[in-house]
């Protein structure tokens, strides 16, 4: 069988030529095509579900949350395994599916099984899914440099503008925002005025609640004009707070600044950031969506980071602190620069061994061909171009070669016994 595919291939070398220039074109393409990043994704396929059930013990979240979670969640379809882990209020499951299953048919059966069982669950506990990325999928980390401003003008233009930019890029699952302060309207009780006015902290927290919010009437005509009724009643500052009445007692309204003390603050924080010792930054990060080409992504984040800039307030500028499109591209340089020496080197070797220019063009050609075509098979096995595969194809050029060189030599070797035989033979008949 082999003996006739070299002879086929021999009899018609302008088909094996079109062919292999064929396969050659395609593999720029599938070259061009294939996504590139500095790592391999080697992550589980997996869902996260999370929940929020803040000011609980890590005993309680267990108990009430996570445990419910964990067994209701078993017995989906393909699924391999289920973990759970709860912290101070904060409760994660992890749904590892198999590895063959699309992670957004995945996401849809976690979803129809949450619908289920979300009744089950404390007042305040609502579960949802984390974001559509890997574990690999933080491709870039930002902070604004922003000197003349305090922490939480800064985490309110990172949470409130920045954040919704960035996160209409192709190929973005997420802006995890870090860092400063969340600023929130904090209510001060204070418990010994509370039992003088015989006060509850429910009905505080029932006064803000009722007058903070509006309401709409119905239309009515005058004049032939129509006019829409409703009431204005958000808060909007301290001091609507301070005085928004609790309890009538005795014909006093009793008001919230008589039993609190109300205040704009920050949201108690876990941790800080710290950015190369010179002081708390705020910043996000970039998680990548499940299956995008890593470098494409970052380079579309950093053009879209041009554009948020122009709406920043004076003095405040993107500092990016880790940026995996250098890593790819000094991945990718010192890669292909790899190929090239050990293109080079084959090149000579195979020249100087055999010294027959053909045979060295024959086998040196093989080198690029085979390359361009193993990104075909890179994309149809869904791999992207990372420091494992491309390391992987720099190791096998030697093997590329290989046979080239030994079926040259081979060849080179029977035309050569052939030809000393043929003028063996023909100084024998002109001497008979």
């Amino acid at each position: 069988m082999v003996h006739k595919i070299i002879e086929w291939s021999l009899r018609n070398r302008w088909i094996v030529l079109l062919l292999a220039t064929g396969l050659f074109v395609w593999g720029i393409f599938a070259v061009k095509q294939n996504p590139i990043d500095a790592i391999p994704d080697l992550s589980e396929n997996q869902v996260i579900v999370y929940t929020e059930w803040m000011g609980r013990s890590p005993q309680l979240i267990e108990d009430q949350v996570t445990y419910p979670l964990v067994t209701n969640l078993q017995g989906l379809p393909k699924i391999k395994y289920v973990r759970g882990s709860s912290m101070f209020g904060m409760s994660f499951i992890y749904v590892i599916f198999e590895d063959d299953v699309d992670v957004y048919w995945a996401r849809e059966r976690v979803l129809e099984r949450l619908s289920t069982i979300g009744n089950t669950l404390p007042e305040g506990a609502t579960p949802q899914l984390g974001p559509d990325g890997t574990g690999v999928g933080h491709v870039l980390w930002y902070t604004l440099d922003a000197p003349e401003m305090d922490l939480g003008e800064q985490r309110a233009i990172q949470d409130w503008y920045v954040k919704f930019a960035l996160q209409n890029v192709p190929g973005v699952s997420e802006i995890a925002s870090f860092g400063g302060f969340e600023k929130e309207y904090q209510i001060a009780v204070d418990p010994n005025k509370l039992l003088y006015y015989r006060l509850s902290i429910p009905e505080v927290i029932a006064a803000v609640r009722g007058n903070n919010n509006e309401s709409g009437g119905r239309k009515f005509e005058r004049s032939d004009i129509g006019y829409i009724i409703k009431t204005s009643g958000y808060l909007k500052s301290l001091d609507e707070i301070s005085n928004i009445p609790i309890k009538n007692q005795n014909g006093t309204a009793i008001k919230v600044s008589d039993v609190a003390t109300v205040q704009m603050s920050g949201e108690t924080r876990l941790g800080i950031f710290d950015q190369d010792g010179e002081g708390e930054r705020v910043g996000g990060i970039v998680v990548m969506r499940y299956g995008e080409n890593a470098a494409a992504v970052i380079d579309r984040v950093k053009v879209k980071m041009k554009e948020v800039s122009k709406g920043l307030p004076a003095g405040v500028k993107f500092d990016i602190v880790y940026d995996r499109g250098e890593l790819i591209q000094e991945s990718v340089d010192s890669i292909t620069t790899t190929l090239i020496e050990e293109m080079i080197v084959v090149s000579l070797v195979v020249i100087v061994f055999l010294f027959h220019w053909r045979s060295a063009v024959s086998i040196i050609i093989q080198i690029p061909i085979t390359i361009a075509t193993s990104f075909i098979l890179l994309n149809a096995f869904d791999i992207s171009s990372n420091i494992m595969s491309l390391t992987g194809i720099a190791l096998a050029i030697g093997v590329i070669v290989d046979n080239g060189i030994v079926m040259s030599e081979n060849a080179y070797k029977h035309l050569a016994e052939r030809y000393e035989s043929w003028q063996a033979a023909q100084q024998k008949s002109k001497m008979l």
